[in-house]
């Protein structure tokens, strides 16, 4: 029998003569927040937008309203089945958003008590860690990053520092060959940014990840991999890969970005960076500033509405497809009418969403950017920017807006003794790389276990 959900045919979102913007395109990428609060004036808190193929769909701007979508999943479901346009087949395989909006079973695509059980494996595995272990691999990996580009003065902090070292880490944390981690690097900034061999760099992380998981199952460790395996829910080898995937990139896409855009505003903002040394504001704050202010995710995919309701006085149908509006809630005039006014010491923003499907690993992801980020200031603190402020650029996608490069400059110093091997470089391979089948294993050193992680159990 069939688990997938349906509904009556009903008319699309937005309804008729109601006028909705693209959220791709020129306009779209050009001025995302520009064109998020000109549908603020337009429609207030909820608006009628176009995704690609101009498909309709509703963007939650509002703070308020985005906490109501995200903790009632009895009226909007993560559950993508719930779609209306993919029941009716107007999401072709091809379409751009399918690899997001395909079901799977996977934690943050079901609900209830399937939704429990996946995600608790993840969580009760995540509280296993302690503070100190992750940050003595933060430390380690950044310094060995800083050591490639010290000595000649100048650095793309983006490409040479931001976008490889969660993912170095986080090899270490799930316990994988430390050979694998630059790989593992090039095929997750592939995947992210859609090019031409994203789909071979899809099969390279499947394919690394389930040898990890055989190899686990086979040769425990201490870590994540291995403690993700052995849970009491008995997750079976496709249900281990597909978790330990949607950590490694969500990780890897969300710490990547608010290291970028913390070190921009450093670089950029004169008063930012006097409060941040003149200890008028700790690093904790400052990455809780930026996260209100440039959240790595822009929109969230998705939320489907599981029958006709209201939302901020806007009729919603079943079947309705939202997107959670995180940067356009965290600047809601309602909650900040004073854009100027500092937050940082306040984390109720929605970069990590909220309610049952809460981001499970967001305190890594501040440990990395934390300690990557204070490491980086404190080995280089005549850090500036190579190039005229304007000169910066942005790549923008429905979902987030990416830094293409941070150039900066400084004093040529020696490399630090870090005591181990600099990690290989990490440029751009022409082709996504292919899976390691001889790489030499080395065990992952143990971390301790004290329960830093027990306030996010219960989320789920």
């Amino acid at each position: 029998m069939s688990t997938t959900p349906t509904h009556q045919p009903g008319p699309a979102a937005p309804p008729p003569g109601c006028p909705a913007h693209r959220l791709y395109g020129a306009e779209a990428e050009a001025d995302p927040m520009g064109l998020y609060e000109k549908l603020r004036a337009e429609h207030g808190a909820v608006a009628p937008v176009l995704v690609q193929g101009d498909l309709p769909a509703w963007l939650v701007l509002g703070h308020r309203e985005n906490l109501d979508v995200v903790r009632t999943p009895s009226r909007f479901a993560r559950d993508p089945r719930h779609w209306r346009d993919q029941q009716q087949g107007n999401v072709p395989a091809d379409h751009p958003l399918t690899p997001m909006t395909a079901w799977q079973p996977a934690c943050h695509l079901v609900e209830g008590v399937e939704h429990e059980r996946l995600r608790g494996a993840i969580t009760e595995s995540l509280e296993r860690f302690d503070r100190r272990g992750i940050r003595r691999y933060v430390k380690r990996f950044a310094d060995q990053l800083i050591d490639a580009f010290v000595q000649t003065g100048k650095a793309d902090l983006v490409e040479d520092f931001a976008e490889p070292l969660p993912m170095l880490v986080m090899t270490q944390l799930v316990g994988a060959p430390e050979s694998y981690g630059p790989r593992l690097v090039e095929a997750a900034r592939d995947m992210i940014q859609g090019t031409e061999t994203a789909v071979a760099s899809f099969e390279f992380v499947s394919v690394t990840l389930r040898e990890l998981v055989e190899r686990k199952r086979e040769v425990p460790g201490r870590d994540f991999t291995t403690w993700l395996v052995e849970h009491p829910t008995a997750l079976n080898d496709d249900e281990a890969v597909e978790h330990l995937r949607l950590v490694l990139i969500a990780a890897f896409e969300t710490t990547a970005n608010l290291i970028a855009n913390t070190l921009r505003m450093v670089l950029t903002d004169r008063r930012f960076r006097a409060n941040l040394s003149g200890g008028h504001m700790t690093l904790p704050d400052a990455l809780e500033q930026v996260l209100w202010d440039e959240p790595p995710f822009m929109t969230m995919l998705g939320r489907w509405a599981t029958g006709d309701t209201e939302l901020a006085g806007t009729r919603i149908k079943a079947g309705d497809m939202l997107l959670l509006g995180l940067a356009a809630g965290n600047v809601d005039p309602e909650i900040r009418p004073d854009l100027t006014v500092p937050v940082h010491g306040n984390r109720s923003h929605l970069a990590f969403s909220s309610g049952p499907h809460e981001c499970p690993g967001q305190d890594i992801g501040r440990a990395i950017a934390d300690t990557g980020i204070d490491t980086l200031l404190t080995r280089l603190p005549d850090l500036e920017l190579a190039v005229p402020e304007d000169g910066l650029r942005w790549t923008s996608s429905l979902l987030s807006r990416h830094l293409v490069a941070l150039p900066v400059r400084f004093t040529p110093r020696g490399s630090a003794v870090t005591g181990s091997t600099q990690v290989p470089g990490t440029h751009r391979p022409p082709a996504a790389p292919p899976a390691p089948r001889a790489a030499p294993y080395t065990e992952v050193r143990p971390v301790g276990q004290a329960s830093w992680w027990s306030r996010l159990l219960g989320r789920g």
